[in-house]
């Protein structure tokens, strides 16, 4: 099978050697692929990814809940590894490490997403890829660190408790709530990125690559700082407010007679005329409300007298008004009404989602890479492969094994 054909993005000519699975390593590894970089997925004969086992699943019958085919493929899959060269390689097979060594001496990038240790105890760590190749970056993302010790298991729930993520959502004395996307999942390979990138210019300034160590718990902490907790909680804010910013006001999510709207009308700009298109003129000479710290003191009530108003008009209508008054103002959609944005998908930061035997269906996108560059494209060169599709252009094209002995390590279960 021939490599994907894809886009010359800014990353063409760095390879990536992807040791991931599940969400947070492919995630990385996927944008890196996004942006030109040739990504070889190693999986386990067999099996592969744990993905493969995501409901729902995409075929020639198109889409299911279970599978249906053989060729079924899952959707979050098909989703998390397109356009990367798909192999196997069995690492604890006794002849495993001189091949994934000869993949390391063509390679620019390692990421691996094992528990903290894993990889070193299979042998193929930062230390020893470092003496294959002095010149590999090797990126790590795990739940706590590579240099936690016994910290447990780390899944997207678990690192949204942890950070304080889900006591940051929802209303005082209620129940902490999830976020609805696996942000613990997704925050980690974002710094991951950014990381790896930064260690390749370094290394092709200097010839020496290095371990970047991203966790997953400290990933998120670290965007839930963002906010001031300490100070809120000195000054008796309410750290949790529902749909509604109490330290901006008013600044929310609204009910509306068909819907839902969020208003933005938080600075002294906005605000001077939010009154007159709400058909209150009267608020602006309330003294609570006349600037943006008394506001702010207020907030309950004028989110009280805003959400009022709001009741009692469509979606549409609220939105009519205050965009003619150019005050922030957008209806609340549903994720499968934004994934199918003409604007986003104009822009490939949504794409259809293929099988790669049996196409598309309507409605399946996928997330594209969220960056346009006016030189360089950035995209997805097809879809995700199947298990081991590209054993013998990686094998015999890329390092030169011939054809016996690729058959010979099929017949092994070396790969």
């Amino acid at each position: 099978m021939s490599e994907p054909s894809a886009p010359r993005g800014p990353l063409e000519g760095v390879t990536v050697l992807d040791l991931t699975r599940a969400l947070s390593g492919p995630y990385a590894t996927l944008l890196l692929g996004g942006m030109g970089a040739r990504v070889i997925k190693i999986e386990q004969p067999g099996s592969g990814d744990v993905a493969r086992g995501n409901v729902p699943y995409l075929g020639r019958d198109g889409v299911n809940r279970l599978p249906q085919h053989p060729d079924d493929l899952s959707i979050p899959f098909l989703e998390r590894c397109r356009g990367k060269l798909g192999v196997t390689l069995d690492f604890k097979h006794p002849d495993a490490l001189a091949v994934f060594d000869d993949l390391l001496a063509e390679a620019d990038v390692v990421v691996e997403n094992f528990s903290a240790g894993t990889a070193d105890r299979l042998g193929i760590g930062y230390a020893h890829a470092r003496e294959v190749n002095p010149r590999i970056v090797y990126t790590s993302i795990s739940g706590f660190g590579a240099d936690a010790k016994d910290d447990g298991k780390a899944y997207d729930l678990t690192i949204q408790a942890l950070s304080g993520l889900t006591m940051a959502n929802g209303r005082p004395g209620e129940d902490p709530v999830r976020v609805g996307l696996p942000l613990g999942d997704m925050t980690a390979p974002l710094f991951a990125v950014m990381g790896t990138l930064a260690a390749v210019l370094r290394a092709r300034e200097t010839g020496a690559g290095q371990h970047v160590d991203v966790s997953m718990l400290g990933a998120l902490t670290s965007m839930v700082a963002v906010e001031p907790w300490g100070g809120y909680a000195a000054t008796g804010m309410a750290a949790r407010t529902g749909n509604y910013l109490n330290r901006l006001a008013p600044f929310g999510i609204f009910r509306c007679l068909d819907g839902e709207v969020t208003i933005c009308a938080a600075n002294d700009r906005f605000f001077a005329r939010l009154p007159a298109a709400m058909g209150m003129p009267e608020l602006l000479e309330d003294p609570r409300f006349a600037t943006r710290a008394p506001r702010a003191a207020n907030a309950d009530e004028i989110h009280r007298i805003v959400g009022g108003w709001a009741a009692g008009l469509t979606v549409a209508e609220i939105h009519e008004r205050l965009t003619a008054a150019d005050i922030p103002v957008s209806e609340v959609r549903t994720p499968l009404e934004a994934t199918a944005d003409p604007r986003v998908l104009a822009r490939g930061e949504t794409v259809p989602l293929e099988h790669p035997d049996h196409g598309g269906a309507d409605g399946v996108y996928g997330s594209g890479v969220p960056i346009v560059f006016s030189g360089t494209p950035a995209g997805f060169g097809g879809p995700a492969p199947h298990l081991g599709q590209h054993n013998d252009h990686v094998y015999g094209d890329l390092l030169g094994y011939g054809p016996e002995r690729v058959a010979t390590m099929r017949e092994q279960g070396l790969v």
